[in-house]
């Protein structure tokens, strides 16, 4: 088997949870053999929002096809 990693990074306005779920979710929907996802970096956005923004930053690890 040969994986490959990207990062992603989700956002929420509501906690570093919901940050990494929205990655997961976007992950599962568009990527096919995801194997396990790694929480690498947890930040917040305060210069630009108008509210907190959290931000979770994640490694997603898949299976290549044959």
């Amino acid at each position: 088997m040969v994986f490959k990693k990207i990062t992603l990074i989700g956002t929420s306005p509501e906690s570093f949870d919901a940050a990494a779920d929205d990655a997961i979710d976007r992950a599962e929907k568009t990527i096919q053999n995801v194997h396990w996802i790694e929480v690498d970096e947890l930040g917040v956005e305060i210069a630009s929002a108008d509210d907190r923004e959290y931000q979770a930053e994640v490694t997603v690890a898949f299976e290549l096809e044959e």
